[in-house]
This record gives structure tokens, sequence and C-alpha cells, in this order.
């Protein structure tokens, strides 16, 4: 095969599996109306690996000006998105982002809201075993937008100090001492910068980099057979071509949706061309209401989860 037909013979089966992969999905944005033409909303019209399978995602253009991206914490307490989406006065889109602490009601997660981090990442875990007498510093994964409406995907350490989180971007740091309340010295790495993101979210793990599928679940220190097994999910990442992408996957259904791995969500947000993308907290905190309507069924048997932090996307108002 000469070297031209062997071009083209490549871009006909990647525009086929393109194309197979949106065919999974079909847009619903008539059911969640009304909605501006930059934001778009697909369900998944199809089984996966032959099993009863519910997700939705949501499609939203980081460069139009009339879509405000932001977030909302508490002060120690929870709120249902229901609850988010009255007191917040009715915005587009209302969905679960960071991990917390059931006893606290605090984020272990970081929060930046117009600039500022409002909410910190659990920055030190106790050793186990042979290594009970030190502690644990995790990067973790989350994303964010700056001022310039750019997306990015990092690996983040927080300190209450500073106005901005540490950002990697190369790769999580894995780095262990003494020291319950670390600072940036004590991760022994150079290669950080300050991340100055208008809006961010955390949780982890990251899913994709670069382009690339690479799940850092261990290196972060996050949940153990969390790779494998198959729960509710809920995703973010962002295209080159600059769309902002909301995944949400139901689970936990018996007969109804079984929910996915990490590596399947890594796999559905790549074939919706994500060049990065990061995990957000999942299982039954899993819930995205579009002009406060529900998409996937919340998991837990009461419905909407409490959740102390919740990423948002509004319409400014056209004067």
């Amino acid at each position: 095969m000469t070297g031209k037909r062997s071009i083209l013979w490549l871009a006909a089966v990647l525009e086929v599996a393109v194309s197979m992969a949106q065919s999974h999905w079909k847009n619903v944005d008539s059911i969640y109306k009304p909605l501006p033409s930059s934001m778009h909303v697909y369900r998944w019209a199809d089984s996966l690996n032959g099993a009863p399978f519910i997700a939705y995602y949501v499609s939203a253009q980081l460069k139009d000006r009339h879509l405000i991206f932001s977030d909302q914490v508490t002060d120690n307490k929870r709120f249902t998105p229901s609850q988010f989406y009255q007191l917040e006065q009715f915005p587009l889109l209302v969905v679960n982002c960071t991990y917390f602490s059931f006893e606290t009601n605090q984020n272990i997660s970081m929060v930046m809201k117009d600039g500022k981090l409002v909410a910190y990442s659990v920055t030190a875990l106790k050793g186990q075993g042979e290594d009970s007498m030190l502690y644990y510093y995790p990067t973790r994964g989350a994303i964010g937008i700056d001022r310039k409406r750019r997306a990015d995907v990092a690996w983040t350490f927080t300190d209450t100090t500073h106005r901005w989180p540490y950002a990697f971007e190369e790769m999580p740091v894995v780095a262990k001492g003494e020291e319950s309340n670390p600072s940036i010295y004590d991760l022994k790495d150079i290669e950080w910068k300050w991340w100055k993101m208008r809006t961010a979210v955390g949780g982890g793990p990251v899913l994709i980099h670069d382009g690339r599928i690479w799940i850092t679940n261990k290196e972060e220190q996050l949940f153990s057979g969390g790779d494998i097994d198959r729960r509710p999910r809920t995703a973010m990442g962002y295209t080159k071509d600059g769309q902002l992408i909301i995944l949400v996957i139901q689970g936990r259904s018996p007969g109804i949706a079984e929910g996915a791995t990490l590596e399947g969500v890594a796999k559905m947000l790549s074939d919706l061309k994500c060049y990065e993308a990061v995990n957000l907290d999942g299982g039954g905190s899993s819930c995205m209401l579009i002009n406060g309507k529900e998409t996937v069924k919340p998991s837990d048997k009461d419905g909407e989860r409490p959740v102390p932090a919740v990423f948002l996307i509004r319409e400014r108002i056209k004067k």
C-alpha cells in the first residue's frame, strides 16, 4: 500500500471509529430546553458490552461569553443539587464535583471560585504497615478554567496560606515524610507552577493527559479497587477545540444501569475527543441537573445526596 493510500485508509478508519462512538449518543436538548445554542445534552442510547447502561453528557463552548462557568461551596453544610439549584437562582447546569467528609461535611478536594481557593485538598495521609510513622503527600487531579476561558487538568497541592494551588502539569508527585502538615518543599519536587485558574474543582484521578489515557489512581492514592469497580461516575474534560465535557453515569441500579470502571469512563471521554479529563466524586454523589431536571437517577435510596460543593454553568443575562 502506497503512502498516500495508507493515509487515506487510516483517515477512513478513524472517521468510522468516531462515527461509531458518536452513534451511541442521542441529542436530547428538547427535554431540557431552553438551552443556549452553545450548550447541548446527549444521552447514551445503547447498552454497553451487552449490559444495560445509562449516561449523559453536556458539551458547552468555553469561549461563549454568554456562559458563566462557576461553582459554589457551603460553610460546613451539605445541600442536594436541587437545593443548590434553588439557592443559586436556577443555573443552566448543576453537577456534583468534590470528595468530602461525611463526618465534618467539609470538602477534601480543592475548589477555586473567582480566582481564589475556597476549599482545600487533603495534603497528608497516614502511612500503613512499615510506613505507619510516615505520611503520604498526595497530589490530586483537578480541572480548571482561567480568565481567558482556557481549560486545564493538572495534579494539584494546596496550602491555606496561598491564594492559588500548586500545579504539576507533567505527572503526579509521589512523596512521603514525617510532617503531618506538609509544605511544597516536603514534596521534594521543583517542577510546579501557580495554577491561576478563575474556576476549578478537584477530585481524581486524572483519566486523560495530553491526549492519551493515563489513569493515575495509584499515584494519587485514591480508592483501592476503584479502577475496576463499576460505579456511578461523574467526570469532566475538555477538547482541543474548546468544548467543556461533563459526563455522568448511572450505576447501582440492578437490571437498569451497572455503572462504569475508571477505564470505561476514560475510554468514553477519549471517544468524545477529550484532550484531558479528570474523574470527580461518584457513587451516590453522582447527579447532574439541567434547568433543574435530573439526568441520571442518583443511586442513594433517598435520592439526591447532599454535597458541600457543585460546579455550575449559568447564562449571562443579556442587557
